[in-house]
């Protein structure tokens, strides 16, 4: 099996330069569906699901690489070098962002510019850094996961997205949650919110675009802010979308945002 059927790639676009989509935890590469078609006449798209999640092939997961989100970003660099793409712009939604951020340091020459929307190199508080969450509420959210994948989906999806006037966009999360397999989605959460990626940031070379939310309850204005200033070279751009998931709510804040950095 290739990289590109293992994870389901798609490459759309007529464009000399690639964009790349990475999509976060929960969801797979449908989540893109109003920001990528909007660069297809200027770029080659490509999209694709972590394996684990949407059409991914489920029997290639393998719990010893995926225990940390350096297997995630091993893929994408395969799938980069699949495809002969050099140079390319990466967009990475909420944990997707760290993974490009730790592929971006294994393979610099693939990866022009990083597009981080949503990023947090750490949900868990810590001395002076504020994550968002304590070690006992990242404990507790696990083991709710743990004990009812479902009842848990149904419950933090709607919180995670936002935009309660919007409650359509809570159901579809919701459901995309519950469309993973129980087993890798309690594996992929606590992959990603236990990781710690703070020092990768200052390590970065890619010029980097960071889009922060309001009112993200995951990735709050002050751990986008702290992204920043710890990325050499990158820019801050607060976005009026609320929640954490603006490619669903407000892609069209998200396509202008992104045209304006990559002109």
């Amino acid at each position: 099996m290739t990289v590109i059927d293992r994870n389901h790639v798609q490459v759309r676009g007529d464009g000399q330069r690639a964009m790349i989509f990475s999509h976060g935890f929960g969801c797979d590469q449908n989540m893109w569906r109003f920001v990528a078609p909007a660069f297809e006449a200027d770029f080659k798209t490509v999209l694709f699901d972590h394996v684990g999640a949407g059409r991914s092939d489920l029997t290639t997961y393998d719990a010893r690489k995926y225990s940390s989100l350096s297997g995630y970003a091993d893929d994408l660099v395969e799938i980069c070098r699949a495809l002969g793409l050099t140079q390319t712009v990466f967009v990475g939604h909420s944990v997707s962002a760290m993974i490009g951020v730790i592929a971006s340091l294994e393979a610099p020459e693939l990866f022009e510019s990083l597009i981080l929307v949503g990023p947090s190199p750490r949900y868990i508080n810590d001395d002076d850094y504020f994550g968002g969450f304590s070690a006992a509420e990242i404990d507790e959210l696990l083991e709710s996961l743990d004990d009812n994948h479902m009842g848990w989906s149904a419950a933090m999806a709607p919180a995670i997205m936002g935009n309660p006037d919007r409650p359509e966009l809570g159901e579809e999360l919701t459901n995309s949650f519950c469309r993973t397999d129980p087993e890798i989605a309690k594996a992929f959460a606590r992959v990603t919110f236990t990781s710690d990626n703070r020092s990768d940031l200052p390590e970065v070379t890619a010029r980097t675009l960071i889009l922060q939310c309001r009112d993200d309850i995951i990735a709050s204005e002050e751990v986008g802010e702290f992204v920043h200033r710890q990325v050499p070279n990158s820019q801050l751009v607060v976005l009026n979308a609320s929640g954490h998931c603006p490619n669903l709510s407000a892609p069209d804040e998200v396509i202008s945002a992104i045209r304006r950095f990559v002109r």
